[in-house]
């Protein structure tokens, strides 16, 4: 196994339970991968994703790899309100967890008649497009005719454009045809952003992605989500799992035609049955990995690097009385907020999410607070260069300003800068990109690879890989490549 990231050990503990001896070789010094924290001075903070969804996910591979289930072994709590939404024009939203009534109402009050109905009915059409993709994007190898996906599945109403009749394609034309609503287009579209998807290109099937939050729920891990990689880890261990850490694998070792093994920096030659690649493998491997007509990995669009995450750690002097766990302050302008984030530039006017947790153990005693706040911005290393010192603190200055609306009306604790005591800045320089999940529609162009490879006996897993990114999809590509060598290419994936 390369790489201890969330999909990979997934994939090892379900391999150990059916008797595979499996190994993990990591580079780094520890496992999780992308779900990593930092902790100073008792602030605790996630560095990664800081909620789940589908938690059921990793409540499936608890149960099927040992008796203790998911809540014995981390502490998890509903997020309700799930999240609270601060428009442009000064309107705000709190959308109650995993209630779709509830949300209606709430759209509805908040931002006027007919604002509810309209999301209700697109939350309706966006269960469909769940219906007819959750199996063949989440719970089932990646199809060799995986062309049956690239019809959309998103069943979008006809409205007479220019003349003519339509169907809205994209997330943007779904918010400007459908919703109608400056405020409701922000929520959707800041929704994709936040999966790292451009929604003026998008396919309309990504309307699941917040029907899936919405649907079933937003979900806390007490002491930060870095606790369920440790959980995980640990379940990993007890099937009897072998890490080793520092140990960077630099080739997968080819004998008689398939995987056999692979080399270490060190020169160290591991022989294996199975080789399986939680990072991307195409460089390790002395072969083209994919024939003709097979989805290949994301290509940088228009030479830029694909996008990531500024994130600012805020250790906040003071007991704040937060409203919401999870507050999203809208763009004024998503289009212009995407178009920069795209094209290699610094979006002026972002969207900014602000997680508080109100969870003790993520700070130093009642008197303090640990707060994140932080933004989907252009990549690393094409046009914006993230190490540059001067750019990380105008940006970072950026941020706090736009989520002082968040703290609002708290006159026990104040705003963040009168509480600060200091911040930590992470940029797509030290966390990489953002992977999307796997999505249908024309093209296949937001499809992964498949968790096959052209090399018999190497297997892909995780956010590069069949279903793509994201914390409940890397455990999902860990069942699947585990069925995968389990049951061979005959497997159809979870019944």
């Amino acid at each position: 196994m390369i790489g201890a990231g969330m999909g990979a050990m997934a994939a090892a503990a379900r391999l150990a339970v059916a008797g595979h001896r499996v190994t993990v070789y990591e580079r780094s010094a520890t496992y999780g991968g992308a779900v990593g924290s930092f902790e100073r001075e008792g602030f605790v903070f996630d560095t990664g994703p800081a909620l789940l969804h589908l938690p059921a996910v990793w409540r499936d591979l608890f149960l099927k790899t040992g008796r203790e289930p998911l809540e014995k072994c981390v502490g998890l709590v509903q997020v309700d309100p799930a999240s609270r939404h601060l428009f442009a024009d000064g309107a705000e939203v709190s959308l109650p967890n995993a209630s779709r009534a509830g949300i209606v109402s709430a759209l509805e009050a908040a931002l006027g008649a007919g604002a509810g109905e309209r999301w209700g009915e697109f939350l309706g059409r966006a269960r469909d497009a769940w219906d007819r993709s959750r199996r063949p994007l989440l719970e089932e190898p990646l199809w060799s005719d995986w062309r049956m996906l690239e019809r959309d599945p998103y069943p979008a109403p006809r409205q007479r454009r220019l003349l003519r009749s339509r169907q809205a394609s994209t997330v943007a034309e779904i918010g400007a045809w459908e919703l109608a609503d400056p405020r409701l287009a922000a929520l959707l579209e800041g929704c994709a952003l936040g999966y790292g998807l451009d929604p003026r290109h998008a396919p309309a099937s990504a309307a699941l992605l917040p029907y899936m939050e919405q649907t079933f729920g937003s979900w806390y891990v007490e002491g930060g989500l870095r606790e369920l990689a440790r959980a995980v880890y640990e379940r990993c261990l007890a099937r009897r799992v072998e890490f080793v850490f520092g140990a960077e694998v630099t080739a997968v070792v080819e004998r008689d035609g398939r995987a056999a093994g692979v080399e270490l920096a060190d020169g160290t030659a591991v022989d294996a049955d199975h080789v399986v690649a939680g990072a991307d493998a195409a460089g390790l491997v002395g072969r083209e990995l994919w024939k003709d007509g097979d989805i290949r990995p994301r290509q940088e669009a228009g030479g830029e690097p694909l996008p990531g995450r500024f994130t600012v750690l805020l250790a906040l002097r003071g007991a704040g009385s937060p409203t919401a766990h999870r507050s999203v302050v809208h763009s004024p302008d998503t289009g212009a907020e995407a178009a920069a984030v795209f094209g290699g530039r610094v979006a002026e006017l972002p969207t900014v999410t602000v997680l508080r947790p109100d969870d003790p153990r993520t700070r130093p005693d009642g008197g303090h607070e640990a707060v994140s706040v932080s933004a989907t911005v252009a990549g690393h290393g094409g046009s914006v260069d993230w190490h540059d010192k001067a750019l990380r603190e105008r940006y970072a200055e950026v941020l706090i300003d736009t989520a002082e609306r968040a703290f609002a009306g708290e006159t026990a604790a104040g705003g963040i800068r009168e509480r600060l005591l200091w911040q930590e800045i992470l940029t797509p320089a030290e966390t990489g990109r953002i992977s999307p999940p796997s999505l249908a529609g024309p093209g296949g162009r937001h499809l992964h690879p498949a968790n096959t490879t052209g090399l018999p006996g190497l297997y892909l897993v995780g956010g590069l890989a069949h279903p793509g990114g994201g914390l409940a999809h890397a455990g999902m590509s860990g069942a699947l490549v585990a069925g995968l060598i389990v049951e061979g290419p005959g497997f159809r994936g979870s019944q």
